[in-house]
């Protein structure tokens, strides 16, 4: 009697899968947020190097990142950066088991301190900058 051959099961997945649950569509939304905050560390690292360049190539790049186009993707990067602070802050709770006396310290509590720490950091970055 001849063996059966048998075939690993392989399930299709269409490209549109993450369309189809409102969990998976967020969750593809934050992981698309880094490639915008990339871009802005790309534009950063070349504000960087046309300041070593000297300043007509530091002026150059400023008039380029003042055009229409690159001030809209700063707004979209900014947009990007806050969706993806405020969901991680949000997830928090759930990978970051503190507990107190042996009673788990509530997730608001630990989200809370993450949010404070945010805004104590902004307004000292706030205060040095201006």
């Amino acid at each position: 009697m001849g063996e059966a051959v048998s075939r690993p099961y392989r399930r299709t997945m269409p490209a549109t899968w993450w369309l189809t649950n409102r969990a998976y569509f967020l969750f593809m939304v934050r992981e698309l947020t880094s490639v915008f905050i990339a871009i802005y560390l790309v534009l950063l690292l070349v504000l960087i190097s046309k300041v070593a360049a000297g300043r007509e190539a530091y002026e150059a790049y400023l008039t380029f990142l003042g055009t229409p186009a690159v001030l809209a993707f700063h707004v979209l990067a900014l947009a990007a950066a806050l969706y993806h602070s405020i969901t991680w802050f949000n997830l928090a709770p759930k990978g970051l088991v503190v507990r107190v006396r042996e009673r788990r310290v509530p997730d608001a509590i630990i989200a809370g301190s993450n949010y404070l720490a945010w805004i104590a950091v902004s307004a000292l970055l706030w205060w040095v900058v201006l």
